[in-house]
């Protein structure tokens, strides 16, 4: 786990990043600068279980591409997760959170991750755990309207206006943040290596 002091803000961007492209580093770029984060963890997770592993690149082939593209000191590519033996983020937060008194997480993910959230484990008690911070991707700006956690979350969310105070709140709390988007998936990028370009 990357060092980290007291009182620090930490952003926690996980993901499979098979492979990582221009659009996780707009996501990670605009949380740092909208929430206003000391850090950013670019957590590269070992595998996802609601993803199969075909065509999962390996982790430090994954690690390597994230660190090439993540040039900024405050964002800091781990791999944490394959020592705790584990791929899901209800536990991994909580042992972040265990081992880190006093620093102020929020979670980061992807509007295209908001409509299947409520299909990962324990996805309340990730809410419940830590603040979360939702940012806009192409084709998923609406879903944040109908996506179940939204809906079962709508009195915590906050107004991206006041997405810089989002790490200093009390769970339940969450917003959704508008800005630039990219193109980019690894669905498609993944989809075009195997066509050959």
């Amino acid at each position: 786990m990357p060092h980290v002091e007291r009182g620090m803000a930490v952003g926690l961007f996980g993901g499979s990043f098979n492979p990582p492209h221009e659009g996780h580093l707009l996501v990670a770029e605009i949380a740092l600068r909208r929430l206003r984060l000391d850090q950013l963890w670019w957590m590269v997770t070992p595998g996802n279980p609601l993803k199969g592993a075909d065509g999962r690149l390996p982790l430090p082939e994954r690690i390597a591409l994230s660190e090439a593209l993540a040039r900024d000191p405050r964002i800091r590519v781990t791999a944490f997760e394959q020592a705790l033996g584990q791929s899901y983020t209800e536990r991994t937060l909580r042992h972040v959170l265990a081992r880190n008194r006093g620093v102020r997480f929020v979670w980061i993910m992807g509007a295209d991750n908001l409509r299947d959230f409520h299909k990962w484990q324990h996805w309340r008690r990730i809410a419940d755990a830590l603040p979360i911070a939702v940012v806009d991707r192409p084709g998923a700006t609406l879903a944040f309207l109908s996506s179940k956690m939204a809906r079962t979350f709508a009195r915590a969310r906050i107004d991206e206006d006041d997405a810089d105070t989002l790490a200093a709140r009390k769970p339940p709390a969450w917003t959704f943040i508008h800005g630039p988007r990219s193109t980019l998936s690894s669905t498609e990028l993944r989809a075009r290596s195997k066509r050959g370009g």
